[in-house]
């Protein structure tokens, strides 16, 4: 700024431009470091965002309530809204990590993304305890061909058509699949062997929504992840919901070695042995856009592989084996 020869007072914009842009930057810098270290006395603290899969939330939580316990200064954001928001959210920079219940893809990945697998689930068919024929469905289960006929090529109208005995109920399949881009949806249609978009039904919000159309609908039948059909505290199903089970060797019989929907511990232990097919059994993971840096979420990150795994089967879920625990500790930590 200054006086020029009429006496008016002009500002040299050039110069008020490279101020403001290393003003800026100065502001940036200090953000970025005000989150990422420690505070004055050595105790953590700052702040972690979260979203992404319903699936992956519950366990999430867990996580966030015992690492407060430990580490009180540290606020965790963690919200819901479906695997699809976790990768759109994680790559545009609005949270640190992304919840996602199926693999990445490689587009994700040229886009930035980075991930690390933390624990196990499944997704599982569900229809209504009160459905016109469960008994037969206990008794014989679904093959996937059968699945594929309900909800690929619609091919099944009625409940009797689907277990092979028009005569024994006309009343109608009413299908139930995910509205929004999510991990459960993925699973399911490729266990079919198809994609999320090819899967027929109503559209349903979140896996919270699939599971309570099907508590509602006696002909209701769809897909969720475990931890929305069990009571953590039961180990029984929920309210109205029964698991599908899966005639895995297609002889039309639910054998005892497949005999493992009814309770939360059992099935746990056939999607850890590999009874239970994969998919639709499947990992879980967090990503996050480039291998992070930010010294609070490799924190959470290298506690969750380690002091948080005591909390796993206790959330519902299945731990990952110890070798590839430490192979992600390894990656997280930069061994290589």
């Amino acid at each position: 700024m200054f006086l020029s020869s009429s006496g008016r007072i002009e500002i040299n914009t050039k110069r008020v431009y490279i101020t403001f842009v290393c003003f800026f930057i100065l502001i940036i810098v200090g953000c970025n470091k005000s989150n990422d270290k420690l505070n004055s006395n050595g105790k953590l603290k700052g702040t972690i965002t979260i979203s992404g899969a319903f699936a992956l939330y519950p366990m999430v939580e867990k996580w966030k309530e015992e690492y407060n316990k430990v580490y009180p200064g540290v606020e965790i954001n963690v919200s819901a809204g479906g695997t699809g928001k976790g990768i759109a959210d994680v790559l545009s920079g609005m949270v640190n990590l992304g919840m996602v219940s199926r693999e990445v893809n490689k587009s994700e990945v040229k886009l930035g993304a980075w991930s690390i697998s933390l624990v196990k689930d499944a997704v599982v068919g569900i229809i209504n305890s009160e459905n016109p024929v469960i008994k037969e469905i206990n008794k014989m289960g679904f093959r996937r061909s059968t699945l594929v006929k309900i909800f690929i090529t619609g091919n099944f109208h009625t409940w009797g058509e689907a277990v092979g005995n028009p005569a024994m109920s006309n009343e109608m399949i009413e299908v139930y699949t995910r509205s929004d881009a999510c991990g459960s949806a993925d699973t399911w249609a490729k266990y079919l062997g198809k994609r999320q978009e090819d899967l027929l039904g109503l559209g349903v919000f979140g896996d919270p929504g699939v599971a309570k159309a099907i508590q509602n609908d006696k002909n209701g039948i769809g897909y969720t992840n475990l931890c929305f059909v069990y009571n953590p505290k039961t180990g029984r199903t929920n309210y109205h919901l029964t698991v599908i089970p899966l005639d895995i060797n297609s002889n039309y019989l639910i054998d005892s070695d497949e005999n493992f929907f009814a309770n939360q511990d059992s099935m746990l232990a056939a999607i850890g042995k590999g009874v239970y097919p994969s998919p639709p059994g499947r990992e879980l993971f967090f990503v996050s856009k480039g291998k992070p840096r930010n010294k609070l979420v490799i924190h959470f990150l290298n506690w969750i592989l380690t002091d948080g795994q005591k909390f796993v089967k206790e959330a519902g879920f299945i731990p990952e084996k110890e070798e590839k625990i430490k192979n992600s500790l390894d990656i997280l930590n930069g061994k290589y």
